[in-house]
Protein backbone atom coordinates (compact mmCIF):
# COMPACT_ATOMS: atom_id res chain seq x y z
CA UNK A 1 0.00 0.00 0.00
CA UNK A 2 1.07 3.35 -0.64
CA UNK A 3 1.86 6.17 1.46
CA UNK A 4 -0.84 8.60 -0.75
CA UNK A 5 -3.72 5.05 -0.54
CA UNK A 6 -3.08 5.21 3.76
CA UNK A 7 -3.63 8.43 3.80
CA UNK A 8 -6.85 8.81 1.92
CA UNK A 9 -7.95 5.73 4.24
CA UNK A 10 -7.20 7.94 6.80
CA UNK A 11 -9.66 10.42 6.02
CA UNK A 12 -12.27 7.44 7.44
CA UNK A 13 -10.17 7.30 10.27
CA UNK A 14 -10.42 11.04 11.15
CA UNK A 15 -14.22 11.45 10.12
CA UNK A 16 -15.47 8.17 11.60
CA UNK A 17 -15.63 9.64 15.50
CA UNK A 18 -18.02 11.85 14.12
CA UNK A 19 -20.88 9.24 13.35
CA UNK A 20 -19.61 6.89 15.87
CA UNK A 21 -20.06 9.46 18.98
CA UNK A 22 -22.50 12.15 17.90
CA UNK A 23 -24.91 11.27 15.39
CA UNK A 24 -24.94 7.31 16.79
CA UNK A 25 -24.23 6.08 20.35
CA UNK A 26 -23.51 9.16 22.62
CA UNK A 27 -24.89 12.72 21.35
CA UNK A 28 -27.61 11.67 19.62
CA UNK A 29 -29.79 9.83 22.46
CA UNK A 30 -27.94 12.81 24.80
CA UNK A 31 -29.90 15.08 22.84
CA UNK A 32 -32.90 13.60 22.59
CA UNK A 33 -33.56 12.29 26.09
CA UNK A 34 -32.15 14.70 28.22
CA UNK A 35 -31.03 18.07 26.82
CA UNK A 36 -35.09 17.92 25.58
CA UNK A 37 -36.02 15.35 28.05
CA UNK A 38 -39.01 13.47 26.61
CA UNK A 39 -38.18 9.92 24.56
CA UNK A 40 -40.97 10.78 21.76
CA UNK A 41 -40.25 13.97 21.30
CA UNK A 42 -36.51 13.57 21.22
CA UNK A 43 -36.88 11.13 18.96
CA UNK A 44 -38.95 13.20 16.80
CA UNK A 45 -36.48 16.24 17.48
CA UNK A 46 -33.40 14.74 16.29
CA UNK A 47 -35.33 12.18 13.67
CA UNK A 48 -36.65 15.79 11.80
CA UNK A 49 -32.68 17.33 12.07
CA UNK A 50 -31.57 14.11 10.35
CA UNK A 51 -33.73 14.17 7.74
CA UNK A 52 -32.85 18.21 6.99
CA UNK A 53 -29.31 17.70 6.55
CA UNK A 54 -30.18 14.89 4.15
CA UNK A 55 -32.07 17.16 1.92
CA UNK A 56 -29.62 19.46 1.83
CA UNK A 57 -27.19 17.05 0.57
CA UNK A 58 -29.34 15.28 -1.74
CA UNK A 59 -29.94 18.87 -3.21
CA UNK A 60 -25.82 19.87 -3.47
CA UNK A 61 -24.35 16.62 -4.03
CA UNK A 62 -24.89 15.82 -7.49
CA UNK A 63 -23.89 19.34 -8.90
CA UNK A 64 -20.68 19.26 -6.97
CA UNK A 65 -19.88 16.17 -7.72
CA UNK A 66 -19.98 16.94 -11.41
CA UNK A 67 -18.31 20.64 -11.32
CA UNK A 68 -15.61 18.28 -9.58
CA UNK A 69 -15.38 16.39 -12.55
CA UNK A 70 -15.33 19.42 -14.74
CA UNK A 71 -12.36 21.24 -12.58
CA UNK A 72 -10.41 18.15 -12.24
CA UNK A 73 -10.03 19.06 -8.24
CA UNK A 74 -11.12 17.14 -5.23
CA UNK A 75 -9.61 18.32 -2.48
CA UNK A 76 -10.21 22.38 -2.35
CA UNK A 77 -14.37 20.56 -1.66
CA UNK A 78 -13.06 18.61 1.00
CA UNK A 79 -11.56 21.55 2.77
CA UNK A 80 -14.20 23.10 3.03
CA UNK A 81 -16.64 20.96 3.68
CA UNK A 82 -14.44 19.97 6.84
CA UNK A 83 -14.33 22.82 7.84
CA UNK A 84 -18.16 23.00 7.92
CA UNK A 85 -17.19 19.59 10.22
CA UNK A 86 -15.08 21.27 12.60
CA UNK A 87 -17.43 24.39 13.14
CA UNK A 88 -20.55 22.55 13.90
CA UNK A 89 -19.12 20.04 16.19
CA UNK A 90 -17.39 22.43 18.35
CA UNK A 91 -20.93 24.10 18.82
CA UNK A 92 -22.25 21.45 20.53
CA UNK A 93 -20.13 22.46 23.96
CA UNK A 94 -23.59 24.34 24.20
CA UNK A 95 -26.27 21.58 24.31
CA UNK A 96 -27.27 22.28 27.99
CA UNK A 97 -28.79 19.56 30.06
CA UNK A 98 -33.17 20.13 29.91
CA UNK A 99 -32.67 22.78 27.85
CA UNK A 100 -35.23 22.32 24.69
CA UNK A 101 -35.10 25.81 24.33
CA UNK A 102 -31.62 25.02 23.17
CA UNK A 103 -32.21 22.95 20.26
CA UNK A 104 -33.13 24.65 17.37
CA UNK A 105 -29.98 25.79 17.80
CA UNK A 106 -27.90 22.98 18.11
CA UNK A 107 -29.94 21.25 15.38
CA UNK A 108 -28.80 24.15 12.95
CA UNK A 109 -25.27 23.03 14.51
CA UNK A 110 -25.85 19.17 14.23
CA UNK A 111 -27.06 20.16 10.56
CA UNK A 112 -23.96 22.03 9.55
CA UNK A 113 -21.72 19.36 10.87
CA UNK A 114 -23.66 16.29 8.57
CA UNK A 115 -23.91 18.19 5.75
CA UNK A 116 -20.06 18.94 5.87
CA UNK A 117 -19.27 15.23 6.56
CA UNK A 118 -21.21 13.75 3.60
CA UNK A 119 -20.42 16.21 1.45
CA UNK A 120 -16.27 16.06 1.93
CA UNK A 121 -17.17 11.84 1.82
CA UNK A 122 -18.47 12.02 -1.58
CA UNK A 123 -14.98 14.25 -2.87
CA UNK A 124 -13.66 11.78 -1.24
CA UNK A 125 -15.24 8.50 -2.45
CA UNK A 126 -14.31 9.84 -6.29
CA UNK A 127 -10.26 10.01 -5.21
CA UNK A 128 -10.71 6.37 -5.13
CA UNK A 129 -10.39 4.81 -8.80
CA UNK A 130 -7.61 7.62 -9.17
CA UNK A 131 -4.88 6.21 -6.84
CA UNK A 132 -6.16 2.04 -6.64
CA UNK A 133 -6.21 -0.47 -9.96
CA UNK A 134 -9.86 -1.58 -10.22
CA UNK A 135 -8.92 -5.24 -8.79
CA UNK A 136 -8.07 -3.61 -5.20
CA UNK A 137 -10.53 -1.06 -5.13
CA UNK A 138 -12.22 -3.50 -3.11
CA UNK A 139 -9.65 -3.91 -0.76
CA UNK A 140 -8.87 -0.75 -0.31
CA UNK A 141 -12.40 0.54 0.43
CA UNK A 142 -13.17 -1.96 3.00
CA UNK A 143 -9.69 -1.03 4.60
CA UNK A 144 -10.63 2.34 4.47
CA UNK A 145 -13.98 1.77 6.47
CA UNK A 146 -12.27 -0.77 8.50
CA UNK A 147 -9.33 1.65 9.70
CA UNK A 148 -12.64 4.56 9.99
CA UNK A 149 -14.13 1.75 12.92
CA UNK A 150 -10.94 1.72 14.74
CA UNK A 151 -10.94 5.29 15.43
CA UNK A 152 -14.19 5.17 16.18
CA UNK A 153 -13.90 2.26 18.40
CA UNK A 154 -11.35 4.60 20.20
CA UNK A 155 -13.42 7.60 20.52
CA UNK A 156 -15.78 5.26 22.27
CA UNK A 157 -12.95 4.21 24.52
CA UNK A 158 -12.40 7.78 25.43
CA UNK A 159 -15.74 8.77 26.13
CA UNK A 160 -16.02 5.41 28.37
CA UNK A 161 -12.92 6.58 30.29
CA UNK A 162 -14.54 10.01 30.71
CA UNK A 163 -17.34 8.39 32.37
CA UNK A 164 -15.71 6.36 35.05
CA UNK A 165 -12.90 8.79 36.02
CA UNK A 166 -14.67 12.70 34.97
CA UNK A 167 -12.20 14.01 37.78
CA UNK A 168 -9.23 12.94 35.96
CA UNK A 169 -10.74 15.19 32.64
CA UNK A 170 -12.10 17.86 35.24
CA UNK A 171 -15.42 17.22 33.74
CA UNK A 172 -18.72 18.06 35.84
CA UNK A 173 -21.41 15.23 35.83
CA UNK A 174 -24.47 17.65 36.81
CA UNK A 175 -23.74 19.27 33.27
CA UNK A 176 -23.40 16.75 31.47
CA UNK A 177 -19.69 18.10 30.57
CA UNK A 178 -18.77 14.58 28.57
CA UNK A 179 -21.43 14.43 26.57
CA UNK A 180 -21.60 17.90 25.50
CA UNK A 181 -17.27 17.84 24.93
CA UNK A 182 -17.82 14.94 22.53
CA UNK A 183 -18.08 17.71 19.67
CA UNK A 184 -15.37 19.90 20.24
CA UNK A 185 -13.06 16.90 20.67
CA UNK A 186 -14.57 15.10 17.76
CA UNK A 187 -13.52 18.40 16.10
CA UNK A 188 -10.41 18.38 17.24
CA UNK A 189 -9.91 14.85 16.02
CA UNK A 190 -10.78 15.91 12.82
CA UNK A 191 -8.74 18.38 12.61
CA UNK A 192 -5.45 16.11 13.27
CA UNK A 193 -5.88 13.16 10.91
CA UNK A 194 -7.44 13.89 8.21
CA UNK A 195 -3.98 16.14 7.49
CA UNK A 196 -2.14 13.23 6.20
CA UNK A 197 -4.85 13.14 3.20
CA UNK A 198 -4.30 16.40 2.33
CA UNK A 199 -0.15 16.40 1.93
CA UNK A 200 0.16 12.72 0.87
CA UNK A 201 -3.03 11.43 -1.34
CA UNK A 202 -2.51 12.78 -4.72
CA UNK A 203 -5.69 15.11 -6.27
CA UNK A 204 -7.12 13.71 -9.07
CA UNK A 205 -4.59 13.66 -12.32
CA UNK A 206 -5.19 14.87 -15.51
CA UNK A 207 -7.69 17.35 -15.45
CA UNK A 208 -7.53 20.51 -16.36
CA UNK A 209 -7.51 23.23 -13.59
CA UNK A 210 -10.66 25.19 -14.48
CA UNK A 211 -11.39 28.12 -12.48
CA UNK A 212 -13.89 28.38 -9.99
CA UNK A 213 -16.43 29.64 -12.30
CA UNK A 214 -16.07 27.98 -15.53
CA UNK A 215 -15.87 24.09 -13.31
CA UNK A 216 -19.57 25.10 -12.33
CA UNK A 217 -20.83 26.07 -15.49
CA UNK A 218 -19.50 22.82 -16.96
CA UNK A 219 -20.54 20.99 -14.40
CA UNK A 220 -23.88 22.20 -14.50
CA UNK A 221 -23.73 21.12 -18.24
CA UNK A 222 -22.16 18.02 -17.55
CA UNK A 223 -25.06 16.97 -15.05
CA UNK A 224 -27.72 18.36 -16.80
CA UNK A 225 -26.45 16.10 -20.15
CA UNK A 226 -26.39 12.84 -17.42
CA UNK A 227 -29.88 13.09 -16.18
CA UNK A 228 -31.14 13.86 -19.81
CA UNK A 229 -29.36 10.77 -20.44
CA UNK A 230 -29.61 8.35 -17.65
CA UNK A 231 -31.88 6.02 -19.45
CA UNK A 232 -28.51 5.17 -21.27
CA UNK A 233 -26.97 4.18 -17.85
CA UNK A 234 -30.39 2.10 -16.70
CA UNK A 235 -28.17 -0.44 -14.80
CA UNK A 236 -26.60 2.49 -13.29
CA UNK A 237 -29.97 3.83 -12.17
CA UNK A 238 -31.26 0.86 -11.06
CA UNK A 239 -28.35 0.03 -8.92
CA UNK A 240 -28.59 3.90 -6.75
CA UNK A 241 -32.11 3.68 -6.80
CA UNK A 242 -31.57 0.07 -4.95
CA UNK A 243 -28.78 2.16 -3.10
CA UNK A 244 -30.49 4.96 -2.16
CA UNK A 245 -33.24 2.51 -0.44
CA UNK A 246 -31.37 0.00 1.54
CA UNK A 247 -28.46 2.68 2.46
CA UNK A 248 -31.26 4.79 4.03
CA UNK A 249 -32.67 1.93 5.85
CA UNK A 250 -29.05 1.53 7.26
CA UNK A 251 -28.59 4.87 8.20
CA UNK A 252 -31.84 5.12 9.96
CA UNK A 253 -31.33 2.00 11.89
CA UNK A 254 -27.34 3.28 12.55
CA UNK A 255 -28.86 6.67 14.00
CA UNK A 256 -31.79 5.44 16.22
CA UNK A 257 -30.96 2.28 17.27
CA UNK A 258 -28.69 3.63 20.47
CA UNK A 259 -31.69 6.03 20.83
CA UNK A 260 -34.21 3.74 21.39
CA UNK A 261 -32.09 1.65 23.21
CA UNK A 262 -31.66 4.48 25.55
CA UNK A 263 -35.07 5.35 25.99
CA UNK A 264 -36.63 1.50 25.99
CA UNK A 265 -33.53 0.11 28.61
CA UNK A 266 -33.14 3.66 30.23
CA UNK A 267 -29.24 3.02 29.14
CA UNK A 268 -26.97 5.40 30.81
CA UNK A 269 -23.92 7.32 28.96
CA UNK A 270 -21.59 4.23 30.46
CA UNK A 271 -23.59 1.61 29.13
CA UNK A 272 -24.15 3.25 25.80
CA UNK A 273 -20.51 3.87 25.23
CA UNK A 274 -19.73 0.02 26.04
CA UNK A 275 -22.69 -0.83 23.88
CA UNK A 276 -21.07 1.04 20.86
CA UNK A 277 -17.36 -0.31 21.81
CA UNK A 278 -18.50 -3.51 21.35
CA UNK A 279 -20.80 -3.21 18.05
CA UNK A 280 -17.90 -1.32 16.75
CA UNK A 281 -15.30 -4.41 17.56
CA UNK A 282 -17.74 -6.69 15.54
CA UNK A 283 -17.97 -3.78 12.63
CA UNK A 284 -13.94 -4.01 11.89
CA UNK A 285 -13.54 -7.51 11.05
CA UNK A 286 -16.81 -7.33 9.35
CA UNK A 287 -15.56 -4.12 6.96
CA UNK A 288 -12.27 -5.67 6.28
CA UNK A 289 -13.51 -8.89 5.56
CA UNK A 290 -15.92 -7.13 3.23
CA UNK A 291 -13.41 -5.96 1.63
CA UNK A 292 -11.78 -9.16 0.78
CA UNK A 293 -15.12 -10.62 -0.28
CA UNK A 294 -15.64 -7.59 -2.32
CA UNK A 295 -12.43 -8.55 -4.75
CA UNK A 296 -12.98 -12.41 -4.40
CA UNK A 297 -17.36 -12.54 -5.11
CA UNK A 298 -17.72 -9.53 -6.71
CA UNK A 299 -19.39 -5.91 -4.80
CA UNK A 300 -22.87 -6.82 -6.13
CA UNK A 301 -23.11 -9.97 -3.90
CA UNK A 302 -21.42 -8.66 -0.50
CA UNK A 303 -23.92 -5.84 -0.88
CA UNK A 304 -26.37 -8.81 -1.05
CA UNK A 305 -25.11 -11.15 1.93
CA UNK A 306 -24.99 -7.74 3.89
CA UNK A 307 -28.18 -6.55 3.17
CA UNK A 308 -29.77 -9.37 4.44
CA UNK A 309 -27.88 -9.62 7.63
CA UNK A 310 -29.15 -6.31 7.76
CA UNK A 311 -32.44 -7.03 7.53
CA UNK A 312 -32.78 -10.18 10.24
CA UNK A 313 -30.92 -7.62 12.41
CA UNK A 314 -33.44 -4.72 12.19
CA UNK A 315 -36.15 -7.16 12.66
CA UNK A 316 -34.44 -8.57 15.86
CA UNK A 317 -34.12 -5.26 17.40
CA UNK A 318 -37.28 -3.55 16.82
CA UNK A 319 -38.70 -6.94 17.95
CA UNK A 320 -37.51 -6.08 21.80
CA UNK A 321 -39.84 -4.03 23.91
CA UNK A 322 -39.25 -3.50 28.33
CA UNK A 323 -41.72 -6.19 28.38
CA UNK A 324 -41.56 -8.92 25.16
CA UNK A 325 -38.56 -10.35 22.77
CA UNK A 326 -39.06 -11.46 19.13
CA UNK A 327 -42.58 -9.56 19.19
CA UNK A 328 -44.47 -11.81 21.14
CA UNK A 329 -42.64 -13.77 23.76
CA UNK A 330 -43.61 -11.94 27.24
CA UNK A 331 -40.54 -11.62 29.74
CA UNK A 332 -39.53 -10.58 33.11
CA UNK A 333 -39.90 -7.12 33.87
CA UNK A 334 -36.47 -5.26 33.49
CA UNK A 335 -34.84 -5.07 37.01
CA UNK A 336 -33.36 -1.63 37.64
CA UNK A 337 -30.44 -3.72 40.00
CA UNK A 338 -29.49 -5.68 37.36
CA UNK A 339 -26.03 -6.07 35.91
CA UNK A 340 -24.57 -4.60 32.61
CA UNK A 341 -27.16 -5.91 29.77
CA UNK A 342 -28.57 -8.19 32.54
CA UNK A 343 -31.52 -8.53 31.20
CA UNK A 344 -33.47 -10.93 28.64
CA UNK A 345 -34.17 -7.92 26.79
CA UNK A 346 -30.98 -6.49 26.49
CA UNK A 347 -29.44 -9.82 25.66
CA UNK A 348 -31.67 -10.58 22.95
CA UNK A 349 -31.11 -6.61 22.11
CA UNK A 350 -27.40 -6.95 21.84
CA UNK A 351 -27.20 -10.59 19.78
CA UNK A 352 -28.92 -8.77 16.70
CA UNK A 353 -27.48 -5.95 17.25
CA UNK A 354 -23.65 -7.44 16.52
CA UNK A 355 -25.15 -9.19 13.56
CA UNK A 356 -26.41 -5.54 12.82
CA UNK A 357 -22.63 -4.11 13.44
CA UNK A 358 -20.67 -7.31 11.85
CA UNK A 359 -22.82 -6.59 8.38
CA UNK A 360 -22.66 -2.71 7.51
CA UNK A 361 -19.21 -2.26 7.04
CA UNK A 362 -19.10 -4.96 4.47
CA UNK A 363 -22.62 -3.10 3.00
CA UNK A 364 -20.90 0.37 3.13
CA UNK A 365 -17.42 -0.31 1.54
CA UNK A 366 -19.01 -2.56 -1.10
CA UNK A 367 -21.26 -0.55 -1.91
CA UNK A 368 -18.72 2.45 -2.40
CA UNK A 369 -16.56 0.03 -4.64
CA UNK A 370 -19.75 -0.75 -6.79
CA UNK A 371 -20.51 2.62 -7.84
CA UNK A 372 -16.61 3.02 -9.13
CA UNK A 373 -17.48 -0.42 -11.31
CA UNK A 374 -20.40 0.97 -12.88
CA UNK A 375 -19.40 4.52 -13.64
CA UNK A 376 -18.46 5.20 -16.83
CA UNK A 377 -14.79 6.51 -17.84
CA UNK A 378 -14.03 9.94 -16.95
CA UNK A 379 -17.08 10.36 -14.93
CA UNK A 380 -16.53 9.10 -11.30
CA UNK A 381 -16.83 12.42 -9.61
CA UNK A 382 -20.27 12.70 -10.98
CA UNK A 383 -21.36 9.41 -10.69
CA UNK A 384 -20.21 9.56 -6.87
CA UNK A 385 -22.17 12.69 -6.54
CA UNK A 386 -25.41 10.90 -7.93
CA UNK A 387 -24.03 8.31 -5.78
CA UNK A 388 -23.88 10.54 -2.69
CA UNK A 389 -27.45 11.75 -3.83
CA UNK A 390 -29.15 8.15 -4.26
CA UNK A 391 -27.92 7.46 -0.86
CA UNK A 392 -29.29 10.81 0.96
CA UNK A 393 -31.97 11.70 -1.37
CA UNK A 394 -34.62 9.95 0.72
CA UNK A 395 -32.36 10.33 4.06
CA UNK A 396 -34.39 12.88 5.17
CA UNK A 397 -37.32 10.86 4.18
CA UNK A 398 -36.50 7.40 6.31
CA UNK A 399 -35.88 9.95 9.47
CA UNK A 400 -39.07 11.90 8.80
CA UNK A 401 -40.87 9.14 8.74
CA UNK A 402 -39.32 7.67 11.94
CA UNK A 403 -40.45 11.53 13.28
CA UNK A 404 -44.32 11.09 12.17
CA UNK A 405 -44.59 7.96 13.19
CA UNK A 406 -43.48 8.30 16.70
CA UNK A 407 -45.46 11.18 16.45
CA UNK A 408 -48.37 9.95 15.83
CA UNK A 409 -48.15 6.60 17.64
CA UNK A 410 -46.63 8.16 20.76
CA UNK A 411 -44.32 4.79 19.86
CA UNK A 412 -40.45 4.94 19.57
CA UNK A 413 -40.83 0.88 18.25
CA UNK A 414 -43.35 1.32 15.75
CA UNK A 415 -41.02 4.69 14.80
CA UNK A 416 -38.04 2.93 13.94
CA UNK A 417 -39.66 -0.17 12.50
CA UNK A 418 -40.68 1.77 9.43
CA UNK A 419 -36.99 1.60 8.18
CA UNK A 420 -37.34 -2.18 7.51
CA UNK A 421 -40.05 -1.16 4.44
CA UNK A 422 -36.57 0.73 3.33
CA UNK A 423 -34.13 -2.29 3.41
CA UNK A 424 -36.38 -4.80 1.70
CA UNK A 425 -37.28 -2.61 -1.16
CA UNK A 426 -33.55 -2.08 -1.85
CA UNK A 427 -32.70 -5.24 -1.40
CA UNK A 428 -35.21 -6.50 -4.24
CA UNK A 429 -34.03 -3.63 -6.23
CA UNK A 430 -30.24 -4.60 -6.11
CA UNK A 431 -31.44 -8.16 -7.61
CA UNK A 432 -32.07 -6.24 -11.02
CA UNK A 433 -28.34 -4.99 -11.42
CA UNK A 434 -25.92 -6.12 -13.26
CA UNK A 435 -22.03 -5.30 -12.39
CA UNK A 436 -20.69 -4.04 -15.71
CA UNK A 437 -19.38 -0.86 -16.27
CA UNK A 438 -21.69 1.66 -18.14
CA UNK A 439 -20.42 2.89 -21.58
CA UNK A 440 -20.07 6.94 -22.54
CA UNK A 441 -23.29 7.92 -23.02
Amino acid sequence: MSRGQFSWAMFDWANQPFFTVITTFIFAPYFANVMIGDAVQGQTAWAFTQSVAGLLVAVMSPFLGAMADAGGRRKPFIAVFQCLVVVGCAALWFAYPARPDLAPWIALAVVVATVGAEMSIVFNNALLPTISRPERMGWLSGFGWGLGYVGGLIALFVVLAGTFFPALFGLDRASHALERLTGPASAVWLAVFVLPMFLFTPDSPGKARLPFREAARQGGRSLLGTARELRHYRNALTYLIAFMLYNDGLAAIIAFGGVYASATFAWTTTTLGIFGIILTVFAIPGAFLGGKLDDVLGSKRTVQFAVAGVIIATLGIVGVTADRVLFFLPTDPISPTRGLFGSTQEKVFMGFALVLGFCMGPMQAASRTLIARLAPEGMTGEFYGLFALSGRATAWMAPLAIGIITAITQSTRLGVACVLVFLVAGFMLLLRVREVRAEPA
